[in-house]
């Protein structure tokens, strides 16, 4: 087995990806090295199937966001998931394929195929719902299928998958014993947690946990700890379970990245706004800096269909707090399947949310592209401001949907626009 990428940088060693990262991040190569070597940034790769898009992820680094795709069993559309892709390769940085209806080996083929980012997986999905399709129970699956499923899909090419780790039997018992309002809203978290109770066993995730480790680190993928128990409710946001299972997450991360195995941590779903920073905090603190991945945060449960814009609002406030992969909602969320538009209404949001976040966390390495923006705004400097903003296209229909202004500025202000106004009183001066 080759080494790792963290085993590389352990050394001292500088390795090509390494350079390349530290180029498009504007970060030095000793300080990116030394990050990765302490498991604080990721690489999402597969070196089997590597991707085309070279994506890192952690400490000191852009903000990235992940595009969900995937079919139901209610909708297998394939040609609705392909145009799902297409939009994820523009917007996105990383792509989850979450099918759960249709052919699922061809379908994830397929989409790795199409997509120019590192694919994610959820296994515990395939592994399910094959065991009920043969065995007419989801929970009948054994440890070796399971395992073998993510063997299949990290020779398939997966550069990451979410592995629900965390979440042990005691857990699993007492949260559905539990006052909670929503108990379990992880689809594959309530998957294994099935199994756990059928088969009166430990989580199987826990229990070849070095041998997991083992398995990814020959394809030095990345194993994405899911959070099973993760609020559903901001009312439950925090509770024992939640916090109980981060806690399990931090001591699995620190074990994987002692292997020379690639980890991001999940989090935390449904959290009031108040909660956010610290929630952020809190994980970094346990875990030393493990680069974290959440969903949303979407700070309240009643706006579907506009959770995208309200976790927006979260997203922007996890980024800028240390978050470092947010997973996007679309309009949808909560209702439905989404809709290629929908994927796309989604990502743009939280690509926003990533940049908000970024002016903050980064300062003036993000701040750079708003400054150059207001540059050429202040000057009504259309065509050189336009070209500049994160929707150039969509930019450009909106300033001339009325026509082109017959003045400098635009069709809202007309003669009076005070940036005009301006440029005429500082003649005068």
């Amino acid at each position: 087995m080759d080494k790792t990428l963290i085993s590389i940088s352990a050394e001292g060693r500088v390795s090509d990806e390494v350079r390349t990262i530290a180029k498009l991040e504007k970060i030095s190569e000793e300080k990116l090295r030394s990050r990765i070597a302490a498991g604080q940034v990721i690489v999402l790769r597969n070196v089997k199937k590597p991707p085309e898009r070279l994506v890192a992820i952690g400490r000191g680094l852009s903000t990235k966001i992940n595009i969900n795709i995937g079919t139901s069993t209610e909708v297998v559309n394939i040609e609705a998931e392909m145009e799902k892709v297409e939009i994820a390769n523009k917007w996105g940085d990383t792509i989850m394929d979450l099918s759960v209806g249709g052919d699922l080996d061809t379908i994830r083929r397929m989409v790795i195929a199409k997509s120019k980012l590192p694919v994610g997986t959820v296994p515990i999905y395939q592994v399910f719902i094959e065991s009920f399709s043969k065995k007419s129970g989801g929970a009948y699956f054994t440890e070796e299928d399971l395992f073998k499923t993510i063997e299949k899909q990290l020779k398939d090419g997966v550069a990451f998958m979410t592995i629900h780790a965390a979440v042990t039997l005691d857990l699993a018992t007492k949260v559905l014993k539990s006052n909670r309002i929503i108990p379990v809203v992880s689809r594959g978290g309530d998957m294994l947690i099935g199994w756990m109770l059928h088969n009166k066993a430990e989580n199987p995730y826990r229990t070849h946990w070095d041998y997991l480790l083992e398995l990814f680190a020959e394809y030095d993928a990345t194993i994405s700890i899911g959070d099973a128990l993760r609020p559903g409710a901001i009312a439950d946001a925090h509770d024992e379970f939640h916090i109980a299972e981060l806690i399990e997450a931090a001591r699995l991360a620190k074990r994987a990245i002692e292997k020379g195995v690639q980890v991001m941590i999940e989090g935390p779903g449904h959290v009031p706004l108040n909660d956010i920073i610290w929630s952020i905090k809190l994980e970094k603190r346990l875990t030393g800096g493990v680069p974290y991945y959440v969903l949303g945060p979407l700070p309240t449960d009643v706006t579907a269909p506009y959770d995208h814009i309200a976790s927006a609002v979260g997203a922007a406030m996890a980024a800028a707090a240390g978050a470092d992969l947010l997973c996007y909602l679309t309009p949808a969320e909560h209702l439905s399947l989404p809709t290629p538009e929908q994927v796309e209404q989604g990502a743009i949001s939280y690509r926003i949310a990533a940049h908000i976040g970024d002016i903050v966390k980064l300062g003036n390495k993000a701040k750079s592209w708003d400054n150059e923006v207001s540059h050429y705004r202040s000057r009504l400097m259309w065509d050189e401001m336009i070209k500049r903003l994160i929707d150039p296209e969509r930019a450009y229909r909106v300033y001339t949907q009325y026509g082109k202004p017959k003045v400098r500025g635009c069709t809202m202000c007309g003669g009076y626009c005070p940036m005009l106004m301006v440029m005429q009183q500082a003649k005068t001066i």
